[in-house]
């Protein structure tokens, strides 16, 4: 340790670092850096854990109990029922298994066009919106108001508009243009499915749109200029060249398109309310049906179980199938 003068003020002070504290502080230091990131996680932890996590494990229980409209107040004090909710839910040949076969089916189909035509629609969007012209950044803008909009206020606004008396639908295709010899219910009976998919694609497409949109730009536009200079036209180079390099991208928008819609609850519910029509009976709102209309929360929540080991396996399936494409691609 040295001890030096203060010119200005002629005090003495002591200077170095006694031994072993320099080491300390650069731990300590250390470990304020390594610790800080999960400091700022942990709020967003706890969030997670209280919200999804703990719920999710309480549901898990409750699909082996016997828990009825007779045990809310203490639901701790349900009889045990073990697998029976299980075997209820999957026994296809009785009414409970049957429609919830039913259920999944409709949803099943009700996924695969609604992804389907949202990733059309966004794709076409972005791919047309590459080009520069008049008025793009007000198109673009416009595309995107679906999705800004909150997701209860538009769909009510689409329930007006399928009123079968008083809606702006059936104003247009039948007084307006005469396509319908009566004004169709749209909210009611088979058609019922097809309203649920014109709303589900309307607020879907855009979130397609905007992922889309941001994966193109990452395509150097030399590429397509050498292209075009050897005779490639415009949909070999959306084949030849968009498409696969869009491949990352595509992977990963339809496996959230799909779960966003495989476990859509909101748009249904809020379209047919808590008795959705048959044609549109999805799997969500046919386990709250089960739990909160039969007040049987033992059976809903074994559905809710299944379905979720469904998603969890289709996930894993389509990540494993998906990875082991793009090592053959790589190693081709």
């Amino acid at each position: 340790m040295t001890i030096t003068a203060d010119p200005g003020t002629g005090k003495r002070t002591a200077g170095g670092n006694l031994p072993g504290t320099a080491p300390r502080r650069r731990r300590s230091g250390r470990l304020r850096r390594i610790g800080l990131p999960y400091l700022f996680l942990l709020p967003a932890l706890v969030l997670e854990l209280l919200v999804h996590l703990v719920p999710m494990l309480i549901g898990i229980v409750v699909s082996f109990r016997e828990l009825t409209q007779f045990y809310l107040r203490d639901w701790t004090a349900s009889p045990w029922a073990g697998l029976d909710n299980y075997a209820v839910s999957v026994d296809f040949d009785a009414p409970a298994g049957e429609a919830l076969l039913a259920s999944f089916a409709t949803t099943c189909l009700f996924t695969v066009a609604s992804v389907g035509l949202c990733w059309l629609l966004g794709t076409a969007a972005a791919v047309f919106m590459q080009e520069t012209f008049r008025g793009r950044g007000f198109l673009r803008t416009l595309f995107l108001v679906p999705y800004a909009l909150p997701v209860y206020a538009a769909v009510i606004t689409w329930a007006f508009m399928f009123q079968r008396d008083n809606g702006i639908i059936n104003h247009v295709l039948h007084d307006q243009l005469g396509l319908t010899d009566s004004p169709p219910f749209w909210l009611l009976g088979d058609n019922a499915f097809v309203t649920l998919l014109v709303v589900s694609v309307w607020k879907g497409w855009p979130f397609a749109f905007l992922i889309m949109m941001a994966g193109l730009q990452n395509i150097p536009r030399d590429i397509y200029e050498a292209a075009a200079l050897d005779g490639a036209g415009t949909w070999q180079q959306i084949r030849r060249i968009t498409l696969p390099s869009l491949r990352p991208v595509n992977q990963v928008l339809v496996l959230v398109l799909f779960l966003w819609t495989f476990n859509d609850f909101n748009t249904p519910f809020v379209l047919f309310g808590k008795a959705a029509p048959a044609s549109a009976d999805l799997v969500s709102i046919h386990i709250y049906q089960s739990s909160f209309q039969t007040w049987n929360f033992g059976t809903g929540s074994a559905m809710s179980v299944l379905l979720l080991l469904f998603l969890l396996v289709v996930t894993g399936l389509y990540l494993l199938f998906t990875s082991r494409g793009k090592k053959a691609t790589d190693g081709h």
